[in-house]
């Protein structure tokens, strides 16, 4: 594992840390504020499943947070997070629960934020009791974790696979690994409702998880169609991290964003009409900007009329992106429909291996001696050896090998030849590997830096089931 942004804080124990949370909310209601009125402060403390780890403490330590969401799942996430269990029943959740928790959960504690996070992937009650068992580990008694489980629905599906989409090449006739829909806030409410101070999910829709809070907050209505859309644009515009703050959005000379190194993940103040802000500490680099906002609002949307969530079908076309200081940017406009009546399913199949292997070429006429290599593993693979899995071979590199060698002006050319397959049968991967590394001397010549692997590999479709048909169920686990 890579080291650490920073290390994890020191744990807080006793009753000026434990009670804090308390003693704050005991201070609102004498002084009368309805949180309804009082707004919601929510940050996203990961995009993606090895996101960074020192932004989100940052956040927790300055950003004066109600809630922190860990959005951790994409839909080969989900898969591998299966093929783990399959390995070892402990496994399945996100292999970073353990960093983030020992990091996160005492600065919670202090500042009375509350965490909801899907690292829990295909395995949610697993990574429950580990975060409990961290909890204690640090001295944080009383800690409350929540978990719901309900998103696999494997079962559901019965001996025929549904029809899918995104499988094109007939992948999923390969063995069904898991299915997981895509729950939203009505299956996500009862557990934020059990008070605790952390919630783990498996599957849940990436913008839900930051509508759930802000409903739970503001007592939006299930069929307040508009405050739902709204509260889902919050959910999407923070859903990817860094992308709303300068991250993704960086391109040199045509996009510049300050410190990127030190880029923060986003902040939205949201009050009860569903207006929003969506901001960065001041301390963290990157930016949020008209540009920042507008890209990550377009993203993964096919269509800015009807995005489809669980909880309702949002309608962005008139959203309105408005610069008000310095890294502050309101949106408002949002509008929305009905939910849909059936939930998107994620089918993960098992792909069969998949084969790596590479060979480099440097110096004059190296370009031409990978193209030679090139046809010649051809010429073996397929005309030879008769191989009929799905092959591909890439030229990669503009001074891979020479770049720090300081040569000045004098650029060299060099090359590197990747192979790579996927096959259900291992041997025949095997074989690829081999006749690979076996260029380097059988020709042509120069040929160095062999490196190959193989691993497993996992195919994923799309389907849906009626929202009816999944059940959840939430429990509680204390230190």
């Amino acid at each position: 594992m890579a080291a650490l942004d920073k290390p994890p804080p020191a744990a807080e124990d006793g009753p000026g840390s434990g009670g804090e949370r308390g003693i704050l909310e005991g201070l609102r209601r004498l002084e009368g504020n309805d949180p309804r009125e009082s707004g919601c402060r929510i940050g996203c403390g990961a995009g993606f499943s090895s996101d960074r780890l020192g932004p989100a403490v940052d956040l927790l330590a300055e950003g004066g947070l109600d809630w922190l969401v860990l959005e951790c799942i994409g839909e080969r996430t989900m898969a591998f997070g299966h093929r783990d269990r399959r390995r070892d029943p402990n496994a399945g959740y996100n292999p970073l629960l353990e960093a983030r928790m020992r990091a996160l959960l005492p600065l919670c504690r202090r500042h009375g934020t509350r965490l909801l996070s899907n690292m829990g992937v295909a395995n949610p009650r697993r990574a429950a009791e580990r975060t409990v068992e961290i909890a204690g580990e640090l001295g944080l008694r009383g800690l409350t974790v929540a978990w719901l489980e309900g998103d696999e629905v494997t079962d559901l599906l019965g001996p025929q696979v549904p029809s899918c989409e995104g499988d094109p090449a007939g992948e999923a006739r390969g063995g069904l690994i898991a299915a997981n829909a895509y729950l939203g806030i009505e299956h996500l409410l009862p557990a934020l409702a059990t008070g605790a101070d952390v919630v783990l999910t498996g599957r849940v829709a990436d913008p839900s998880l930051f509508l759930a809070p802000l409903v739970q907050r503001f007592g939006w209505a299930a069929d307040d169609w508009d405050r739902l859309a709204a509260g889902t644009l919050v959910g999407h515009l923070l859903e990817c991290g860094m992308q709303v703050t300068g991250g993704y959005f960086a391109d040199p000379g045509r996009k510049e964003v300050p410190d990127l190194a030190r880029c923060g993940y986003p902040i939205a103040e949201v009050t009860a009409d569903g207006g929003a802000v969506i901001t960065k500490l001041t301390s963290a680099g990157g930016l949020v900007s008209t540009a920042t906002v507008k890209e990550q609002l377009l993203y993964e949307v096919h269509d800015p009329s009807a995005y489809v969530t669980p909880d309702v079908i949002a309608d962005f076309s008139a959203v309105t992106v408005e610069e008000i200081g310095r890294d502050r940017v309101r949106v408002a406009g949002a509008r929305g429909r009905p939910r849909p009546g059936r939930l998107k399913v994620t089918l993960a199949f098992d792909g069969g291996w998949l084969g790596e292997a590479g060979v480099s070429y440097a110096g004059i006429n190296a370009l031409a001696r990978a193209e030679l290599a090139r046809e010649i593993l051809k010429e073996r693979l397929v005309r030879i050896h008769g191989l009929a899995c799905p092959l591909r071979f890439d030229l990669i590199g503009v001074d891979s090998l020479h770049g720090t060698a300081g040569v000045g002006p004098v650029r060299t050319e060099d090359v590197r030849l990747r192979v790579a397959c996927r096959s259900r049968d291992r041997r025949e991967v095997e074989l690829v590997l081999w006749e690979t590394e076996a260029i380097l001397t059988c020709g042509p010549a120069g040929g160095g830096g062999f490196r190959g692997r193989i691993t497993e590999s996992v195919t994923t479709a799309s389907s849906s089931l009626p929202r009816e048909a999944v059940r959840c169920r939430v429990e509680v686990l204390e230190t």
